[in-house]
């Protein structure tokens, strides 16, 4: 079974979560998210988004909070998702 495509909306542009790196955390579901804009103004560029979702699958309008757990859990997750993880190693310089 193909995994549904996820998309994204905002004023300046819209498009598709191209990687996805997330961890099981004992109250939610932390997420980082590579968006990949393909309409709008901002067309042709990309993001990293900082989310969660809750236990059920659903997406939460929170800030993302996570303990050292998580952390070195999301380290592990990130090595599946090459581009959102060298987007995030430029953040950070290393």
């Amino acid at each position: 079974m193909a995994t549904k495509e996820k998309r994204f909306s905002y004023h300046w542009g819209s498009g598709v979560v191209a990687e996805e790196a997330q961890v099981q955390g004992p109250y939610h579901v932390p997420t980082l998210q590579l968006l990949k804009y393909t309409e709008g103004d901002a067309a042709g560029s990309m993001s990293v988004r900082f989310c969660h979702y809750s236990h059920r699958g659903g997406f939460q309008r929170s800030p993302l909070i996570m303990g050292p757990e998580e952390m070195n859990a999301m380290r592990d997750a990130l090595e599946e998702t090459p581009e959102l993880l060298e987007l995030l190693r430029c953040m950070v310089g290393s």
